[in-house]
């Protein structure tokens, strides 16, 4: 394993790698971060630091091994924040690690991912060269945005270095209207007409047991005057407030729901499907939520790998492992690897220096 502290010791790390890199950051993600033991390992937990914070501009840069938590700290001693919910702060995730996986939390649902809040980006190639773009400016429009590119690329096109965000004011108040619709059909057909709202939700999740939960934000002196709107519109809304809000929401994003014994599972899915999927997975050991209005479903799933695999190709789904065993990360339809990320691959890594897409 290699361990590089500056974007110095990356490059050279890459140079001298001779076998296949694997590149990791936390560890918390360990389906994409575990080696199968034929892999070089770059862990880049000692990359750390923020380079630079500009309150005022509302955007920071940072080296991609800082943790989250330093992230968030420094962020909320200024009343500022990062509204797409990076997950699993809490037990470690890094920058790099949480833009490498592409990952956002329920506030994804109002805000946009975190592709949306990327304004540049460094990293290191396959040949050890450092390449850039972006800017650190929220108004840029200069070249192809790479940034965005590298969102998602789970190391396989480059040793993500520094990272440039843009961040916004926290709210000072948030409250949560939860309703009982009996059952996940029912529960999905409320959910489509809760995006339709005019209220401005902060979050839309779900539940395989038919529980919806709709967040809001904002000035304490109008919060309670929108929440008690908002739970007119269907009987039975029960209104949640204080740290027992927060302490929900913290359930979802940090995944705390998860079975230590489980599989964590990403699937993009439109509601329509939510309950076909569910039907297909009721029988079996697994734990179903449903965020960002029904767009994303986690799966904790305790059976085998190829099962699942199964249930999602069946259904013309695809997924990505990203609590496990180490292996191809790809399931169902996203095993397919599509003629633009061959071409996008080859231009990156032409030498086929990291992992395979």
């Amino acid at each position: 394993m290699l361990q590089p502290k500056s974007v110095k010791e990356v490059q050279e790390a890459v140079n001298t790698a001779s076998t296949a890199m694997l590149i990791r950051g936390g560890g918390t993600k360990t389906a994409l971060s575990t080696s199968s033991g034929n892999e070089t390992v770059i862990d880049l937990s000692n990359l750390s630091g923020i380079l630079e914070y500009r309150p005022e501009e509302f955007t920071f840069t940072a080296l991609s091994g800082t943790p989250l938590e330093n992230i968030i700290e420094m962020l909320e001693e200024n009343g500022q924040w990062l509204p797409f919910d990076p997950p699993m702060a809490k037990v470690g995730s890094t920058i790099g690690g949480t833009l490498a996986t592409g990952l956002s939390g329920p506030g994804r649902y109002r805000f946009g991912g975190a592709r949306d809040f990327i304004l540049g980006v460094k990293w290191v190639s396959g040949v050890g060269e450092m390449l850039s773009g972006g800017a650190q400016v929220v108004k840029n429009v200069a070249g192809f945005d790479f940034p965005k590119l590298m969102i998602g690329s789970l190391g396989r096109l480059g040793v993500i270095s520094e990272i440039t965000l843009k961040v916004f004011p926290k709210m000072n108040s948030f409250g949560t209207v939860e309703w009982d619709c009996g059952g996940i059909a029912d529960a999905v057909g409320f959910v489509k007409g809760m995006t339709r709202t005019p209220i401005d939700l902060f979050a839309l999740d779900l539940d395989s047991d038919g529980i919806v939960r709709a967040r809001l934000g904002g000035l304490s002196t109008t919060l309670n005057t929108r929440l008690a709107r908002l739970s007119e519109y269907r009987d039975g809304a029960n209104i949640i407030l204080g740290d027992g809000e927060l302490n929900l929401w913290e359930q979802l994003r940090e995944f705390l729901w998860l079975p230590n014994d489980c599989s964590l599972i990403k699937v993009p899915i439109i509601p329509d499907l939510i309950p076909q999927l569910d039907a297909c997975l009721a029988d079996s050991q697994s734990h179903r939520k449903y965020s960002v209005g029904g767009n994303i479903a986690w799966i904790g799933w305790s059976g085998t790998i190829q099962d699942i695999d199964t249930i999602l190709s069946e259904l013309g789904l695809g997924g990505l492992l990203i609590i496990g065993e180490p292996g191809t990360p790809w399931l169902g339809t996203s095993s397919v690897i599509t003629i633009f990320a061959d071409k996008v691959k080859r231009a990156f890594d032409a030498e086929g220096r990291f992992l395979p897409l």
